[in-house]
């Protein structure tokens, strides 16, 4: 447990209201985004609390000396045996991997003398298990990749356009820090990730058979980051790809991935009718370098990549993100949290009046007083523009800090 890790202090600043209540802490994101590190975090802040006569028992189902514990009885037993007196601290990472073990929570939870905090790497498993068995007694993290205010401090590197681009080409996940960022060495190392998402998070958990349709269905979410698209748009590709699947089947696949956290899915909003479009809608990738090893990295791809950026700095700011339309045009993010909205435009290049219009005059089109943001590679062009704020990317990642 004494691991080296660099702190990330907006996630710390989350969970410490919770520390020490009677609330199961249950801590999710994809594989590899530093949800255990986050835990030794968790334990490392414990311990320079100075807790008196507490107990720390530590279980990681991704090490081979915890393969004994494959169900809630051996969970419970192995937990009772290492209890000591007074407050004991519980942490359990992968814990889906362990068969019902909601109603290990449950049991603990119930006895009290526990501070529990686990992991997990599955959505749909933990919310519906955890909620429908210890409902309001649990709260949720979401742990994302590096944030690029992040990636410069883990990387130890200045932001500007060289560290952007980095971050941008090879994404956030936080290892990526002990590895020399060339594109053979990161890729490899993503690729390796890539595999275990697909072969652990959902082949062997969905028992899917048909794994070539699978990769083929990523590479399609990843040559559409960014756009419209619908279950019936993908099954009429591959079938043009001579692979007849049915639209419900590909919605299950679709539904998987999004389990796993490894692409997001946001729908569509009218914004004057406040009606939510059943069908069509945009996905985006938890980790651009990910979704750059399935596709590879291509420059034409800004506006995507650029559109990705901002939707997952958002999401991660906790905000519920849409994509709206208004009068038949398109506005790139709805951003609702707590009552108050976000308006978003994305754009690569403010290159010409005609950009400029189409993307300052789709939020003009809005007539509320919520904020409204174009955010774009480009210096902003003035302090406002007709009552909208432009940011330049990099100032919009390292300084957008609404919500924490």
């Amino acid at each position: 447990m004494n691991r080296a890790y660099i702190p990330r202090e907006f996630y710390l600043e989350r969970i410490i209201p919770y520390i020490n209540k009677d609330i199961v802490k249950v801590i999710v994101g994809q594989r590899r985004v530093g949800k255990s590190y986050f835990m030794f975090q968790i334990m490392g802040y414990l311990k320079k609390g100075n807790i008196k006569e507490s107990n720390i028992i530590y279980i990681n189902k991704e090490l081979h000396e915890f393969d004994a514990i494959k169900t809630y009885v051996d969970l419970v037993k192995h937990v009772e045996k290492q209890k000591g007196k007074g407050r004991n601290y519980l942490f359990v990472d992968e814990i889906q991997e362990i068969e019902d073990y909601h109603k290990a929570l449950e049991s603990l939870q119930a006895k009290g003398g526990y501070d529990i905090y686990c992991t997990g790497s599955n959505a749909k498993m933990l919310s519906s298990e955890i909620s429908t068995k210890i409902s309001g007694r649990y709260i949720e993290i979401k742990i994302f990749g590096l944030s690029y205010r992040e990636f410069l401090t883990f990387h130890k590197v200045n932001s500007g356009k060289d560290s952007f681009m980095k971050y941008i080409k090879f994404g956030g996940l936080p290892y990526l820090v002990n590895l020399e960022l060339e594109d053979t060495i990161v890729y490899g190392y993503l690729k390796s990730i890539y595999d275990s998402i697909l072969l652990k998070d959902i082949v062997a958990r969905h028992n899917i058979r048909n794994v070539n349709f699978l990769e083929r269905l990523v590479e399609f979410v990843a040559d559409n980051t960014a756009s419209i698209v619908s279950a019936k748009k993908i099954s009429d590709f591959l079938k043009s790809q001579r692979l007849s699947i049915s639209p419900s089947v590909v919605l299950g696949y679709l539904s998987y991935l999004q389990e796993a956290f490894f692409i997001f899915k946001a729908k569509r909003f009218q914004i004057q009718g406040k009606k939510i479009f059943e069908i069509g809608e945009k996905y985006y990738f938890e980790d651009l370098g990910l979704r750059h090893t399935v596709i590879g990295y291509r420059q034409p791809d800004i506006n995507k990549i650029l559109e990705n950026l901002v939707y997952s700095h958002m999401n991660m700011l906790g905000y519920k993100v849409s994509v709206g339309i208004i009068k038949g045009k398109e506005v790139d993010f709805v951003c609702e949290k707590r009552g108050e909205r976000i308006y978003i435009q994305v754009a690569y290049l403010l290159g010409d009046k005609n950009t400029i219009e189409r993307e300052f005059g789709n939020l003009l089109e809005i007539r509320d007083n919520y904020p409204k943001l174009v955010v774009s590679m480009d210096e902003p062009i003035g302090e406002k523009y007709k009552g909208i704020v432009q940011y330049n990317i990099i100032d919009f990642l390292l300084k957008f800090q609404q919500g924490q």
